[in-house]
């Protein structure tokens, strides 16, 4: 995805393995064929928020993803949610930007 092999800066939001293991059985493999293309890119770049993101910057709001579409991002007791994923490790370092690795894949 060219998109986040641009200078950046961005912030991505990365589902975990066990992640995408909760979709339901099909999902990745529906979304790889190439019909699904346009799909495919819509799920990435709804993961990816503009701008570089530390998680001591994070506060309350609907963020812009690079797709368009606002992610809702809550802070309660100092816990992270980007839409129903929560934030499980934070503020990992990328050439263009940082990583927060989520518990669920976000779909727009």
């Amino acid at each position: 995805m060219e998109t986040l092999n641009g200078t950046g800066p961005f912030t991505l939001f990365a589902p975990t393995d066990e992640a995408f293991a909760k979709l339901p059985k099909g999902t990745v493999e529906n979304l790889l064929k190439p019909e699904n293309k346009e799909q495919l890119v819509a799920v990435l770049t709804y993961h990816v928020v503009p701008g570089k993101i530390m998680a001591s910057d994070v506060a309350t709001t609907n963020a812009k993803t690079v797709n368009g579409k606002k992610l809702p991002i809550m802070v309660n007791d100092g816990k992270v949610k980007a839409g129903e994923a929560n934030v499980v490790k934070t503020d990992i370092a990328a050439s263009n930007g940082v990583i927060h690795v989520i518990d669920t894949v976000l779909v727009p």
